[in-house]
């Protein structure tokens, strides 16, 4: 092999790798730390005497150190909302509001019936249908429940209540903790009733509300007898 001569120009002196241009917030602080070294090897090195440098590189070199930096904490910003958006939509998936049963007829709205106001809806479905809860949440009540004859109780995070009564058999125990979709009962005709039906009430704070109105705010229409989306694919 032929050894080079001293005298022999250097074909790779003074070539030096350029690097590719920052592409992500990582690329961004990989370049923030290029630039700091500039910074330092200029003064340490090429320009021993710091009066003879021009004032205005030293400016540039700054202000490029700190667009690189904005770029990088833009960059860990955006990228921090993606997550969180992430996390919310993971959220909302796996805690859903669905139908308590399907099949049913729509009957007796939220109202004043009888010169009495009804507390809630009901849903005519034969005796023995099961039904499930439409949202999670702790089991308070699970018996016998004075008018609503056998009933079931949940207590969601929220605060809010679901009571479903006139069941002809309970599925769940006091204290259970629940998911949407999860069996409570069967449809029945007990209590103060006047035939086969799931009695649903709605209360938040202590107060009923119209179930139909509330569950629609959901993605859930009772009367149409729809739910959102991804109730059915948490439900499967």
């Amino acid at each position: 092999m032929r050894q080079r001569l001293s005298s022999e120009p250097d074909r790779y002196r003074g070539r030096r790798r350029v690097p590719t241009p920052p592409r992500s917030r990582y690329a961004a602080v990989v370049t923030t730390a290029f630039v700091g070294a500039g910074i330092v090897a200029i003064g340490a090195n090429a320009l021993p005497d710091a009066k003879s440098v021009n004032p205005s590189v030293l400016d540039e070199l700054r202000q490029a150190s700190v667009a690189s930096q904005d770029a990088a904490a833009r960059a860990d910003s955006a990228d921090r909302a993606s997550r969180s958006d992430r996390t919310d939509s993971k959220i909302t998936e796996q805690d859903p509001w669905l139908l308590p049963l399907h099949g049913y007829d729509f009957k007796s709205p939220y109202g004043m019936r009888w010169g009495k106001l009804h507390t809630g809806i009901d849903l005519v479905a034969p005796e023995g249908t099961p039904y499930k809860a439409v949202h999670a949440g702790t089991v308070t009540k699970a018996g016998w429940f004075g008018g609503y004859g056998y009933a079931v109780i949940v207590k969601h995070s929220d605060g809010t209540e679901a009571i479903y009564g006139h069941s002809s058999a309970v599925s769940v125990k006091e204290g259970q903790e629940v998911k949407a979709g999860d069996q409570l009962g069967l449809v029945g005709n007990t209590g103060h009733s006047y035939g086969s039906h799931l009695h649903l009430e709605i209360h938040v704070k202590g107060q009923p509300q119209d179930p139909v109105a509330f569950l629609k705010e959901r993605g859930v229409d009772i009367q149409l007898e729809i739910e959102a989306i991804y109730g059915d694919v948490a439900a499967s």
